[in-house]
């Protein structure tokens, strides 16, 4: 966990990425989604991806414009952080299965880019609501690695960069 926190703080040092930067940056959350981009389309590139001989648990991420607006930014965030704990843990139980170089490495980068986004978010926090939902996001399974790299794209494209958008209109005056 230290580890992962260190590598973490390292990376945002690296791009001068603290929270308010990246929310009011829109160039930052542009690079994450081109980087998300990148590994669904290197992934595609391996060769000899095995089948999940036990499919993976992946959050549902599309939504309604709508919906999500009438949310408060807690329970996007809260939102959010349950879809990115579901795909961290499919991350790492695909990483289990794939062995060669090619998935292997772009699964541990998948891993570290969504983690990154989970530990960010966790920082952020506002007092909870009364009757703020907890994690019951909803799911399909999944027996393609190249699955989870499509639903963190959607995910970064979506909810997450939706969500910096509307903590911007807050934090960025």
């Amino acid at each position: 966990g230290l580890l992962l926190l260190t590598s973490f703080l390292l990376h945002v040092e690296e791009s001068h990425a603290s929270p308010t930067r990246l929310v009011c940056d829109n160039r930052l959350i542009q690079k994450y989604i081109g980087e998300a981009k990148d590994m669904e389309k290197r992934m595609g590139q391996c060769q000899a991806l095995p089948t999940l001989s036990c499919p993976a648990v992946l959050p549902l991420v599309d939504f309604s414009l709508q919906q999500w607006k009438s949310k408060s930014n807690e329970t996007k965030r809260q939102e959010i952080l349950c879809d990115l704990a579901l795909l961290v843990g499919a991350v790492v139980e695909a990483q289990g299965h794939v062995t060669q170089d090619c998935g292997a490495r772009q699964l541990s980068q998948l891993y570290q880019r969504a983690n990154s986004f989970f530990l960010l978010l966790q920082t952020f926090s506002w007092e909870a609501e009364p009757g703020e939902p907890g994690c019951s996001p909803r799911t399909m399974e999944q027996s393609h690695v190249t699955s989870i790299f499509l639903t963190y794209r959607q995910l970064v494209q979506g909810k997450l960069r939706f969500f910096f958008h509307d903590l911007a209109k807050d934090l960025c005056k």
